[in-house]
Formats: structure tokens, sequence, C-alpha cells
């Protein structure tokens, strides 16, 4: 939390972040362009950012775009204020649904996380259909081939699949990429969202990446806001403590 502090306290640094809230996903160029600065002074603010986890960057081809990340944000909201004046993560949902109003073929939603484990439970807790019952409420159930349908299957025994899919990449233990729709919608391509777990390791843990993109709606970039913190703390509890959140982060406690 000092790291965040300390990164925040800097105005061209708020800046950048100010440039991220109003359209997210820039590359280097495109954040120094309004900035009165040196492009290597720019790219040390942004790696001072980096390190705070304020902000995470995607490869898309030779380019580096850089992200606001809700993380730390939601940390100090939900430590600070939440408990005071807002509901849990609503501040988040706001700052992440203006950032990305002007996205078009970008990603829309991009969280990291960082969970004290290795790549392969990691992996395996993402499409393992016990673990994922566990920890989201649902079973992830596919033989997770390149190629392969998947599907998000209530654990309720009705065998009822509120999402379904098809696997795009699947590279045990580095990433995995799926498409999402609702099974109604199953077949029309431009219904799909897609979905992209990025496993890397940082030291003795694993950094978790997940990319959510092309969401059609508002109303779907502040669901998957809200659901993916939700969901992936949910399972950084289950992996390192061996049990998930003693409450389901997604219900809304009684007043």
């Amino acid at each position: 939390m000092d790291m965040v502090f300390k990164a925040l306290a800097d105005d061209t640094r708020r800046r950048l972040l100010d440039l991220l809230r109003e359209r997210n996903g820039r590359t280097l160029g495109e954040l120094c362009a309004p900035i009165d600065m040196a492009r290597q002074s720019v790219t040390q603010h942004l790696a001072v950012l980096e390190a705070a986890n304020l902000v995470v960057t995607v490869r898309r081809g030779r380019e580096k775009l850089h992200y606001l990340n809700p993380v730390p944000l939601h940390e100090i909201e939900e430590r600070w204020i939440g408990r005071f004046e807002r509901p849990r993560l609503r501040v988040l949902s706001d700052v992440k649904r203006r950032a990305e109003e002007a996205m078009t073929d970008k990603p829309t939603f991009v969280y990291v996380t960082y969970i004290a484990s290795t790549p392969e439970k990691v992996w395996d807790a993402l499409t393992d259909a016990d673990l994922t019952a566990v920890y989201w409420g649902h079973s992830n159930v596919s033989d997770w081939r390149t190629g392969s349908r998947w599907e998000h299957v209530r654990i309720d025994g009705s065998g009822i699949a509120d999402v379904v899919g098809t696997v795009v990449e699947s590279e045990r233990p580095t990433r995995l990429v799926t498409t999402w729709t609702e099974p109604e919608n199953e077949g029309r391509e431009d219904m799909y969202s897609r979905v992209t777990f990025d496993l890397r390791p940082h030291g003795d843990i694993v950094r978790l990446t997940v990319t959510h993109e092309d969401l059609r709606t508002e109303r779907d970039v502040a669901d998957v806001s809200l659901g993916w913190p939700a969901v992936l703390s949910n399972l950084k509890s289950l992996l390192e403590t061996g049990r998930p959140l003693p409450q389901e982060p997604w219900s809304v406690p009684a007043e």
C-alpha cells in the first residue's frame, strides 16, 4: 500500500492515470503526447505506476498497451471508503465504465492479481470442474483442447449451463483463451465475448492477468467489473488458505 500512495503523490503520475481513465489501453506514444516531458521520463513514471500495480500492460502485436488496474484502488476503497459511504466496488465500476466507453477493438476489462501458488495449480483451479464449483459457484467443464466446447455449469444438479463457448488457445500452464456467450446465442459470432487468462511466474508467486474483451454493452462492462474481482478473490483465497472466502464475495451482505 505504501507504493500505491507514493505513486499517487506525484502530479505527473496522477495525470497518466487520468489519461487512462479517460481512455484505457493507450500506447507509450499516446501517453507522452499530452505531457510536456521527455519520453524516458514518462517511461520512468509508468514504471513506478506498474510497480505499484496501478497500471498493467498487455501486448498486442508490436504494441504495448497500458491499462488502469482497479486492484489497489479497490483495496483503498474497501479499507477507507466503502464501509462508510458506498456499496463495495461502486466507485471502481463507475471509473471503469467511463474509461472504457470509448474503447472499440481493444480489451474492455483487464484485471491482475498475484497468487501464492504455482502456474500449474492456478491453471487447474481455472479448469477443473470440482475446483471451480468450490470458489465460482459453477463448474467449468471441457477437455480444454484447442477447438473444444466448454460450459459454465450450475452446481445445483440441473446440468444447466449459464455460459458456453469455445477453447481458442490452450497452453498449460501459461495461457488459456476462451469465447463466452449465453447458450441461446450459441453460434452467433456477434454475441460472443473473449476471455484470456495469462499466467506468469513472478518470483515465488504467480501473476494472473484476466483480459475480457468484445463486451457489447455498458451493462456487460459493469457486470464483469464486479464479477471478476469477486471470483478471483475467492480463487486466491482457496489456493492460499485451502478455503474459499467465508462469504461469497458476489453476494450482498444484509444491512
